[in-house]
């Protein structure tokens, strides 16, 4: 297994209505880029001049479908494989989801059902998938407001099978493990304390909000103190290569966004980037 990259830092998610703010940040070490967003042959200028400076550039895939019965196909893995050689990459990611089933496209992250023929499906897949990289994959697993009947597995079990039968890396959003536990009145503390930590390449942090009883990751609003909190329990089992924020629309003044940048680095014990 390839190791993870290490010291990372605290980093924020690339996106084109901030790039000016990505690009002026004067501590920022690494980014991560929506691999769908990227046309390889007229790449971004913002995001070839991070690269040229030095900045790690993580392509993050949101089409892949790892999860889905069909295997992955070849043109999607890859334009993730032409990504990272034209970012320099040190890795890409995806998501533990499916996306499509059928020629129907869901437009959303739909869950993995947690059953071993879902696990073979899923194993096989990735595997698939890292044979074409250039890089190590890491698999994210994602937030969901509902979980399938009839599982083999609980979320710690499967997620750890999958990376015990792959050379995957994980991509752990702590935004995602409060989410999911707060929705299924759970100890989110009981999933990071079951996870093989050493496997993690870096740290998604996000914000959410609550309607209808449920609580919603939805990337657009600000990162609540009980995320903030299991970033520093994180980090007290296990520091982790790299903190990134996500942000996905509703951006904030630059001010909030250095706060929330800010608070992350406090809460894992990092300098600041700000």
């Amino acid at each position: 297994m390839v190791a993870p990259p290490v010291d990372l830092g605290v980093g924020i998610g690339w996106r084109p209505d901030i790039a000016g703010f990505v690009a002026g940040l004067p501590g920022l070490r690494f980014t991560e880029v929506i691999a769908e967003s990227v046309h390889a042959a007229h790449p971004a200028d913002e995001l070839l001049a991070l690269r040229d400076r030095g900045t790690r550039i993580i392509p993050h895939g949101v089409r892949l479908s790892l999860g889905g019965a069909e295997p992955v196909t070849v043109d999607r893995v890859s334009h993730l494989a032409e990504c990272a050689e034209l970012l320099d990459a040190p890795l890409v990611s995806e998501h533990i989801a499916f996306v499509r089933a059928g020629g129907i496209e869901a437009g959303h992250l739909l869950p993995v059902p947690r059953t071993r023929a879902a696990l073979d499906v899923l194993t096989d897949n990735i595997r698939r998938t890292c044979a074409e990289l250039p890089v190590p994959l890491a698999v994210e697993p994602i937030a969901t407001l509902f979980d399938w009947p009839d599982q083999d597995y609980d979320e710690a079990g499967f997620l750890t099978e999958v990376l015990a039968r792959t050379d995957a890396l994980l991509l752990l959003d702590v935004a995602n493990v409060y989410a999911n536990a707060r929705n299924r009145g759970e100890d989110p503390l009981d999933l990071l304390d079951s996870l093989p930590l050493e496997r993690v390449a870096y740290v998604h942090v996000a914000g959410g909000s609550e309607r209808d009883g449920l609580y919603h990751d939805t990337h657009t609003d600000p990162v609540p103190n009980e995320v903030l909190a299991l970033v520093s329990e994180l980090c007290a089992r296990r520091d982790p290569p790299g903190l990134l924020l996500e942000r996905d629309g509703r951006y904030p003044p630059a001010g909030e966004l250095r706060a929330e940048l800010d608070a992350i680095a406090d809460a894992a014990g990092l300098p600041h980037v700000t």
